[in-house]
């Protein structure tokens, strides 16, 4: 019985990816858009096309992250965090993540390939933090039917909910 070859092709068809860096806090905020430049630029000289993006904007890191650079570790508790999408033929995907990954004001980078459904909607990080709600409680001295019980004491609390921008 004879063996079918399989017929592989060198060029497939392009693929959705997602690029999240964060931009080494060092670098001047008017600097910060040829940084980013400087990434579409590795993206598309390889012959892919950005079709979404959120721009950078500085904000305090979870945790302190760890960088080698000018001979010596240094550490970063805040960083520029922007994102970008693009379609790119998978064999030329090592040469843009390697590029983004040596670039020397990039902190850290991630690029993920996307699902059909993560690129239809897009999570909008900056928009995400913007809207946060804090919710105030105001207590009342007197008690009242159906109040709640805080160690020992019953108080009547409401709920205000305000809507404050990050900062």
């Amino acid at each position: 019985m004879p063996v079918t070859e399989a017929v592989s092709t060198t060029e497939r068809e392009p693929v959705a990816y997602e690029l999240a860096y964060h931009v080494l806090p060092t670098v001047a905020e008017g600097e910060v858009d040829s940084v980013i430049a400087d990434l579409k630029q590795s993206i598309t000289k390889a012959g892919g096309q950005i079709f979404d993006e959120e721009d950078a904007d500085r904000f305090e890191l979870a945790y302190e992250i760890e960088k080698y650079l000018e001979g010596r570790y240094r550490r970063f508790s805040s960083a520029y965090f922007g994102w970008m999408r693009f379609r790119l033929n998978p064999t030329a995907l090592a040469a843009v993540v390697e590029e983004v990954e040596t670039h020397k004001s990039i902190l850290r980078s991630l690029t993920i390939r996307l699902t059909k459904v993560e690129e239809a909607a897009p999570f909008r990080f900056h928009e995400a933090l913007a809207d946060t709600k804090v919710r105030t409680i105001i207590a009342d001295e007197e008690v009242v039917e159906g109040a709640a019980e805080v160690e020992g004491e019953v108080v009547d609390a409401i709920v205000e909910e305000t809507d404050v921008k990050a900062e």
